[in-house]
């Protein structure tokens, strides 16, 4: 891929280089972000400089729209396949597959009479430690060593601080680093699936592609038992896409059932396929129980086409190894909602973090590491101003903790949370570290008063330092936190800061923001 990004931003291409080229671009975002769709938009754009033609202006799928992607990608594909076609209609004989016809499965699960001996998956989970570095393919099963809540008992969310043992895993790491984990599904959900798929949970296979070029998942044991794909291989807890109720009509013996299965995974269902699945986060499990004909029906060899693989879940590293030599934390927010569904909806990943209780016994969760968005500067007299409500703080507990050990100061904080006695993270440590010199430290408790104050109203109470760490002394600026409405109202507030301190215009104080990011002296990571 940067090999292909390289090659088409050379500047000594023509711009007739790509003039009998027909191109469409089709980009996936979330327009939470603020570069959102940048990729898609600036690829739209240079491949009409090198005299690309465009079938279509370029579409902008949002994950921020209630009716998700599809809302922008249904017009656009439907009128995609119109160009297509009359470019290049269908050979004599051949016509396109219709609705509610399913494609042949992409493996074959040819299960064993036997039950296999010792299990490669149990040989895999007794490995204690992956070649260096741990991946995805070959993650670290580390000891969970502290699973602690440090949130009140009052609180409306509990809050995880986990701690894990990575001795011994070639797993380094530095301040702004995120550790990533694979979670599994829970085991009464692994439970309720294969009751209602008929499927026997101890049961082997091994799994085999249907076409040559396509290969089996890697993260997949071979042989494999039902258990062990169910529990650590299929998403059963995610909310199902379109795809997935398309899938299912094509399965489905049951007229009432292929119906309604229909209607909800057409262009015209989407509303009706929103306010079933998508506004009450019905899971693929619950779809599944809703539809029990057709769910007792899917055959077992589509079952990786109709359920995606788990994703990891991404964490920002919130201790630093010269710190805690050999131990890596997170702090976790545990995911519970109400929607109108009787039963709360939880976060995968969180939900089984907060299960596991190391008091009681052994515990290992499979992770890895890789570099994140924000990286520090190392020269030990630039400032930093790091602003982290909420669990964004996580990775400023790295960095503080990293540049202290290295005796860097200029360490400021800006954390805010609901309530000092409910939710301020480490408050002992960083009145210890004030204590010290080693930081200075500005809270925003949004509702200990009659009115709400949040760190973006801290920081243009305190314009003057603001601009004199960054115009004066050169400081840095980093953001952590959810990406809804706390980067923009930061921006916002650093803008007017630029404005009545630095006596900046409008356009001028903008100027001065986007040079702090083109210049990495601003840095965000924002989740959604």
């Amino acid at each position: 891929m940067k090999n292909f990004w390289r090659f088409i931003f050379r500047k000594n291409l023509p711009s007739t280089a790509l003039c009998q080229m027909d191109f469409a671009v089709l980009g996936l975002g979330d327009s939470s972000y603020a570069k959102f769709n940048f990729v898609a938009k600036k690829l739209h754009r240079r491949l009409l400089q090198l005299g690309g033609t465009a079938l279509l202006p370029v579409c902008l799928g949002d994950d921020q729209h209630e009716l998700g992607p599809d809302a922008a990608i249904d017009p656009w594909l439907h009128n995609l396949w119109e160009k297509v076609l009359e470019l290049y209609p269908m050979p004599p004989g051949l016509d396109v597959i219709p609705p509610g016809v399913p494609l042949p499965p992409k493996f074959t699960l040819e299960f064993l009479q036997e039950a296999p001996g010792p299990c490669s998956e149990e040989q895999r989970a007794a490995r204690p430690t992956p070649p260096s570095p741990p991946s995805e393919l070959q993650p670290f099963l580390a000891r969970m060593v502290t699973n602690q809540r440090v949130t009140g008992p009052s609180h409306f969310q509990d809050v995880r601080l986990i701690e894990f043992d990575i001795a011994g895993s070639g797993i380094s790491f530095v301040a702004g680093d995120v550790v990533l984990i694979q979670p599994e599904n829970a085991a009464s959900h692994v439970q309720q699936f294969c009751q209602v798929l008929g499927l026997d949970p101890e049961q082997s296979f091994t799994l085999r592609p249907r076409e040559p070029d396509v290969t089996c998942p890697e993260r997949l044991p071979q042989p494999c038992s039902v258990r062990h794909l169910v529990a650590r291989y299929l998403d059963i807890a995610g909310v199902p896409r379109r795809s997935f109720f398309e899938l299912l009509a094509g399965l489905s013996p049951s007229e009432l059932e292929r119906d309604k299965l229909l209607e909800l995974s057409s262009a015209a269902g989407q509303e009706e396929l929103a306010e079933y699945c998508s506004r009450p986060r019905r899971t693929a499990l619950e779809v599944l129980c809703d539809f029990p004909h057709t769910a007792a029906a899917v055959p077992p060899d589509y079952l990786l086409d109709l359920v995606p693989a788990i994703r990891p879940r991404a964490f920002s590293i919130a201790s630093s190894l010269l710190a805690h030599p050999s131990r890596l934390q997170i702090l976790v927010a545990v995911v519970q909602y109400q929607t109108r569904l009787r039963e709360p909806r939880r976060g995968l990943c969180s939900s089984w973090l907060a299960s596991l209780d190391p008091v009681q016994g052994p515990v290992q969760v499979p992770l890895w590491v890789r570099p994140g968005g924000l990286s520090f500067p190392e020269t030990p007299d630039t400032p930093v101003i790091m602003v982290g409500p909420g669990t964004g703080v996580a990775p400023f507990r790295a960095a503080v903790q990293e540049r202290v050990a290295q005796g860097q100061t200029g360490n400021v904080l800006f954390f805010g949370c609901r309530r000092r006695d409910q939710d301020f993270y480490w408050e002992a440590e960083w009145k210890e570290l004030e204590q010290r010199g080693c930081l200075t430290l500005f809270t925003a408790f949004s509702r200990e008063q009659e009115h709400k104050v949040y760190v973006q109203h801290r920081l243009r109470h305190l314009g003057p330092l603001v601009w004199e760490l960054l115009h004066l002394r050169g400081a840095y600026f980093y953001l952590a936190g959810n990406a809804k409405y706390m980067p923009a109202d930061v921006s916002e507030a650093l803008t007017s800061i630029f404005q009545e301190e630095g006596g900046l215009s409008g356009p001028d104080a903008a100027a001065y923001l986007a040079g702090l990011q083109r210049t990495l002296r601003f840095q965000t990571e924002t989740w959604a």
